[in-house]
């Protein structure tokens, strides 16, 4: 009896579960911190994908700051939005102008679509320390807006 109740409880968990897209323009870095944060945020109640309009590979600056906060994004893989056409999304979030502006419809009628550009750290240019920072500072912000998506979108 007890077994029974766990595969119903199981499959009504699973039936409930968001499908989330994070998107971004190469899918090598602001896309996979924000996949890596939704992950542990939703612990086992979503499925996170995060893809681009191009596939740029992991950033390695991406990998090692996010190391530094406790989550492990080394074998995430960068893909394209295409791979995903066949997913019924539940939420759609843009983090980068260009990804918004370019990225051809993905037709989810019931999507929520949500948009928050974050600078691109991969494109900061100065010493070792200064790229460093660049990673730090947008890593934090899209801690935070994953946490208060997680919080506002999903209780």
């Amino acid at each position: 009896m007890l077994s029974l109740k766990k595969e119903v409880k199981k499959s009504e968990l699973i039936k409930n579960m968001k499908n989330i897209l994070v998107l971004c323009t190469g899918n090598s870095c602001r896309s996979q911190m924000a996949h890596g944060y939704l992950k542990q945020l939703t612990k086992d109640s979503s499925n996170i994908y995060s893809a681009g309009i191009e596939t740029h590979g992991l950033n390695p600056g991406a990998v090692a700051i996010m190391r530094e906060d406790g989550i492990d994004i080394s074998q995430h893989t960068s893909n394209h939005v295409d791979e995903y056409g066949n997913i019924s999304w539940d939420y759609i979030i843009t983090v980068c102008d260009h990804a918004k502006e370019n990225c051809p419809f993905i037709p989810s009628e019931n999507a929520k679509r949500l948009h928050h550009n974050f600078f691109d750290p991969s494109k900061a240019e100065g010493s070792e320390e200064e790229k460093y920072l660049a990673f730090l500072k947008a890593r934090n912000e899209i801690r935070d807006y994953c946490t208060n998506f997680v919080n506002e979108e999903l209780p």
